[in-house]
């Protein structure tokens, strides 16, 4: 990648990058090319689309092609990848695929970092819950992937996204299952007591050799 100062994260730069990279295209046409292929993320985000595409033009990695207007319709520009732009955005792409970034904390892994601090009863109810909702995104996605293939007939690598967010999701529903089995079963249990003695006790203890002259 290039030494541009640009979020890595910005889903909808990498989107415009993908979709103008398949053939000029103007910003309703890549609107209709996202809803098509259902592109979740960036769906009903017009403004952050026009928002990338000005970006985009001014770090020179698209630019206008065709200025045309149909009636009293705003005057529409087409935009093409540049060879600069192409070469920024399979560097951009392959880099996210190959590399799992240092900085993803989802706000469900910072909130186990503390489930102690939740009663027994209060967590396991609460992760019972997680499982139920996770149930139900499965199953949604899933009656929502078969639509894809069977009726819309997406090629695979056009979402194949789904099939990771599923991978995800049902990992992540085992997981959270096996940790209510184990609270239910006292493999896993804590108390505000137990936890208090455990840190106190951490804080008294020093290493062998540690303060010694």
């Amino acid at each position: 990648m290039s030494n541009r100062s640009r979020d890595s994260k910005d889903s909808m730069a990498l989107t415009v990058l993908a979709i103008v990279g398949e053939q000029p295209r103007h910003p309703y046409e890549i609107q209709r090319v996202i809803q098509e292929r259902h592109k979740s993320w960036a769906m009903g985000r017009t403004r952050s689309l026009y928002h990338a595409v000005d970006r985009l033009v001014a770090d020179r990695l698209i630019e206008p092609v065709e200025h045309s207007r149909e009636g009293k319709r705003p005057e529409r520009t087409v935009y093409q990848i540049t060879e600069e732009g192409r070469e920024e955005y399979l560097g951009w792409l392959a880099e996210l695929l190959y590399e799992p970034a240092a900085d993803e904390h989802p706000i469900f892994l910072v909130a186990l970092s503390f489930l102690a601090s939740l009663p027994m009863a209060a967590a396991l109810d609460a992760l019972k819950v997680r499982a139920i909702a996770l149930e139900g995104q499965v199953a949604g996605v899933e009656v929502w992937q078969r639509a894809l293939q069977a009726d819309l007939r997406l090629p695979r690598p056009v979402v194949i996204e789904v099939e990771y967010f599923l991978a995800v999701r049902r990992a992540e529903l085992a997981w959270v299952r096996s940790v209510v089995e184990d609270i239910e079963k006292g493999k896993l249990k804590w108390s505000e007591d137990s936890l208090r003695a455990h840190f106190e006790a951490a804080r008294g203890y020093r290493p062998q050799g540690e303060g010694e002259a």
